[in-house]
């Protein structure tokens, strides 16, 4: 059941420069701007109050204070996005209950009714630590592939568990146009008080089996609520040619 007010919240977008597959990727031009601002553009579209990059890198801090974008200079030896997060909440000394939105810096395209709506889907599930969103998969070839990671929910519309495997296993072949699976997208709102208890907890058995860290919460006992969306977003940036493909929308549109 939703609420009628829309809940206050931050958009933090971690910034790395290191990338395995596209090297100095929240530096990419794309239509004359660096990626990490574009991604900070379009989640100012949201109703956040504020949105901030977190980032290691004097370089991405110095672009952002030329686009007028707030940054803030992190820990370099932060094993996760979350853990960077976690610092952002201390350093702004966000209340317990605040409400804190994980945009990633390679969504230059991600809408922001999406990150609206991943917030209040947090907001309304009080009982929850953390929201996120998923999409059904419509192509089944991606039931089996392990880079598409799935999640199974409870009546209750949390997360039952995730998995790069096919979840739920339908074993008999007549389930299979009777079961809905779903895809888990990579965005997350947090409350802050679960940022400042998540840099505490160790890694879980089946966070490191999947290489899932949201697997640590539900080990740990944590809830998470998931918005399921009708239509899956635009891909982020990974690869040279996912920057290829978003520098044509955005040569498009201009």
């Amino acid at each position: 059941m939703s609420t009628s007010k829309t809940p206050e919240f931050l958009v933090v977008i971690p910034a790395r420069l290191d990338s395995t597959r596209l090297p100095r990727k929240p530096l990419a031009d794309i239509d004359g701007k660096p990626m990490v601002i574009r991604v900070a553009e379009q989640a100012k579209k949201s109703s956040a109050h504020s949105v901030v990059v977190a980032t290691d890198s004097t370089e991405i801090q110095a672009v952002c204070d030329a686009h007028r974008v707030e940054c803030l200079l992190t820990n370099a030896e932060h094993p996760t996005g979350t853990d960077r997060l976690a610092e952002v909440a201390q350093l702004l000394k966000l209340p317990a209950n605040a409400l804190v939105v994980n945009v990633q810096g390679d969504e230059p395209l991600i809408p922001p009714e999406l990150i609206n709506q991943v917030a209040q889907t947090l907001a309304d599930h009080v009982e929850c630590a953390i929201s996120t969103v998923a999409v059904p998969i419509e192509n089944a070839a991606e039931i089996q592939n392990p880079n598409v990671v799935k999640v199974i929910l409870n009546r209750h519309g949390e997360a039952l568990y995730f998995s790069r495997s096919p979840i739920p296993f339908v074993r008999d072949t007549e389930m299979l146009n009777k079961t809905q699976h779903l895809r888990h997208l990579g965005i997350y709102a947090y409350r802050a008080e679960f940022l400042q208890a998540y840099s505490r907890l160790e890694p879980a058995p089946p966070e490191q089996a999947e290489a899932l860290e949201q697997l640590r919460a539900l080990w740990n006992g944590y809830r998470i609520a998931v918005h399921t969306a009708l239509e899956t977003p635009p891909a982020g940036v990974d690869t040279t040619e996912d920057l290829e493909r978003v520098r044509s929308i955005f040569a498009q549109s201009t």
